[in-house]
């Protein structure tokens, strides 16, 4: 028996002659956060808006939470908390109005009370919508996606707008929302938030997932090499190597000495997806090197 609560085979969107979503597959389990990272206008919003029921696809399969989306109704609906990038609220409304409004449409809501406090806004409960910071109104979208309680939660963009600070409180409550076993579709421009809190993550290029698994193995083993960096006649020298220390070494033997701008670096997720979305582009959105060969 699967336990995924999503299901995804060759998605295929098409508007006229363009292909803007080409054969995606991918499954998301229940309990874990999956990011599904790309470039604009690569296709993840297409992908996510066929998943939440708002736009239909042209071909392949799709389950979410057991209901093809195309045809959920208001109780598969129910089941659902969605933050978009933006927010159609009425800003004439306070914030604890609105999310006692919204409250009022689902069978199991959280306490209204907790949520605002969980999200940051306790002090601002009572303050219209039109008078919040855009970091306020980005976390009481945040408050309407999770009122419902929802069985999936899709995240997109959710700290856009938000300082530091802030991010790491939303982080916080994320993962409080891990815990109580929500599963969670994030989308973000933040490789060190993917790389925070999601489980697995996809990454989707000129509408084709070029590689998909654990944050960690994202990229493949070459990928994730350190690199040694130095300067020498004033020009600058990149080597991988599985071994930097020793030829950090090697390098001070034959300077004598101290190496100019000397430094070992290992791969963040963001470098790797920097250079997966650039040899993808370069390729027409093939895969080459350590993303050879690997399934989505």
């Amino acid at each position: 028996m699967t336990t995924s609560l999503v299901h995804v085979r060759d998605l295929k969107k098409s508007y006229g002659a363009m292909l803007a979503v080409d054969g995606v597959s991918f499954d998301i389990e229940a309990g874990e956060t999956f990011a599904l990272l790309g470039p604009n206008g690569a296709g993840k919003s297409t992908t996510i808006e066929i998943l939440e029921g708002y736009r239909d696809r042209s071909g392949g399969e799709v389950s979410v939470l057991g209901s093809d989306p195309a045809h959920g109704g208001l109780a598969w609906k129910s089941q659902l908390g969605i933050v978009l990038q933006s927010s159609g609220a009425s800003d004439n409304v306070t914030v604890l109005e609105q999310l006692k409004h919204f409250a009022g449409y689902y069978p199991r809501p959280r306490d209204v009370g907790a949520v605002i406090e969980a999200v940051g806004l306790g002090a601002k409960a009572n303050t219209r919508l039109s008078k919040l910071s855009g970091g306020q109104r980005r976390r009481a979208d945040v408050a309407l996606g999770i009122i419902g309680r929802p069985k999936l939660l899709f995240l997109d963009e959710p700290t856009t707008g938000f300082d530091p600070e802030a991010r790491r409180q939303f982080w916080d409550l994320v993962n409080q929302l891990k815990a109580e076993g929500t599963t969670i579709l994030l989308t973000t421009h933040y490789l060190d938030e993917a790389a925070t809190l999601a489980d697995r993550a996809g990454i989707i290029v000129g509408g084709k997932l070029v590689d998909i698994g654990a944050i960690a193995d994202i990229g493949g083993a070459e990928a994730k090499v350190p690199l040694v960096r130095w300067r020498q006649d004033g020009v600058t020298h990149v080597e991988r190597t599985v071994e930097p220390a020793a030829l950090a070494a090697r390098l001070h033997a034959q300077h004598g000495g101290e190496v100019e701008a000397l430094e070992i670096t290992r791969p963040t997720l963001e470098d790797i997806y920097l250079d997966m979305v650039g040899s993808s582009r370069a390729g027409q959105g093939t895969v080459s090197g350590p993303l050879a060969g690997r399934q989505a």
